[in-house]
């Protein structure tokens, strides 16, 4: 017998979402959406515009603009040191996240400041439509449209020759999948997706099951629940549209062949995230290793100690460079939750522990992408 949903709706351990879902399922769906979007997203955007305004905040973008392809989708500009740069500097694309339904630009601004001043490059953070307004594919597009604009503006001191893309989460899953487009790959070094959604065929009953639990972490992240999962099946059905085919490569990149993305991908993932395996198989199979099954649970049930990585167990970390060129290259962030490298996050939860935990492994994975970037897929 099949278990079910919050909804009502089939909840098995896999799937391809090639069935309708039910008239009843997908009203509630859209009208929690539109009550996300409507009446907390909006309204906080508007006191927040207003109140940058008034009080311009010390973290913030050094250049806001439009394009005439997506014209209601403003990009946002870091420069490095807070000043705009004589020559042209290697740039990082970023994309948000939000699971296609909520998020905007503006949220990884701290992220994007730091990055931007610690490896002194510029980080353009991109925009797009959201779900169910919006669904698959049309972010994807979205995506594409503002990094061809963007790279190709003569005002922005990019060196063209030396363009990362990165993404959080669904942003993690647009940049794959914008990457996959001959419009971007051609012009793209490296992609970063940071603990992106990559595999849409397997249920969220399986997801949960593989993700590593840590009682003894207490607080917020030694909870026995997923921060995730009571929102995923409404993001997932708010963004891609009933009879989809999950296996399509530009929804599920874990399934997109290798020559179809750049040659140089830096995963990263979270211990504490029902992401954290499919992105774990996902650099796997990319690499040429053999693929983690599907009784593997991500990490491992000790502790780690305050704001340290774990280097030395492949489970957590490995680079691999395959006979075409390509170098793939896996983090796994200990006793990180989805999203660790947003103090938003920790301020919600409450938890000065591991705010302390998470802001020390932000900082530390920011430098650790900009260093294999600058030395490798983008060295001059």
């Amino acid at each position: 017998m099949s278990s079910t949903d919050a909804l009502g709706l089939p909840s098995s351990n896999s799937k391809t979402l090639t069935q309708k879902l039910p008239f009843l399922g997908r009203l509630k769906y859209a009208l929690i959406a539109f009550a996300l979007q409507n009446f907390l997203v909006k309204p906080f955007a508007f006191f927040k515009g207003w109140k940058d305004y008034l009080l311009p905040p010390q973290i913030r973008a050094d250049v806001v603009k439009t394009y005439a392809s997506r014209p209601r989708l403003p990009i946002r500009v870091f420069f490095p040191l807070s000043s705009k740069p004589s020559s042209k500097l290697p740039a990082l694309f970023v994309v948000h996240g939000g699971g296609f339904v909520i998020g905007c630009s503006t949220d990884n601004e701290p992220w994007n400041r730091k990055f931007a001043d610690t490896n002194n490059m510029i980080v353009v953070a991109l925009n797009y439509a959201k779900a169910p307004g919006s669904p698959f594919p049309k972010p994807i597009h979205d995506v594409e449209a503002l990094f061809v604009s963007a790279i190709s503006d003569s005002s922005l001191p990019i060196d063209p020759t030396r363009v990362a893309m990165a993404g959080w989460s669904a942003g993690g899953n647009l940049a794959l999948a914008a990457s996959q487009l001959e419009s971007v790959r051609s012009r793209l070094r490296a992609i970063v997706p940071l603990y992106p959604a990559v595999d849409f065929t397997v249920a969220l009953a399986t997801k949960l099951r593989l993700r590593q639990y840590k009682p003894a972490l207490g607080g917020f992240r030694g909870r026995p629940t997923e921060m995730l999962a009571s929102m995923a099946n409404l993001f997932e059905w708010s963004y891609i549209p009933a009879g989809t085919d999950c296996r399509n490569p530009l929804l599920s990149p874990l399934f997109a062949s290798r020559d179809t993305l750049p040659k140089h991908i830096f995963v990263i993932g979270c211990e504490l995230d029902m992401l954290g395996h499919e992105a774990w198989r996902f650099v796997s199979k990319l690499a040429g290793r053999p693929e983690p099954g599907m009784n593997d649970v991500v990490g491992r049930a000790e502790v780690a100690g305050k704001g340290e990585f774990i280097l030395d167990d492949e489970r957590f970390h490995f680079e691999a460079t395959t006979s075409d060129g390509g170098t793939y290259r896996w983090l796994l962030v200990p006793d990180a939750i989805h999203g660790f490298d947003e103090s938003r996050i920790s301020d919600l939860a409450r938890d000065a522990e591991m705010g302390e935990d998470m802001a020390i492994k932000k900082d530390k994975a920011i430098a650790m992408i900009g260093e294999w970037l600058l030395a490798g897929p983008l060295k001059d």
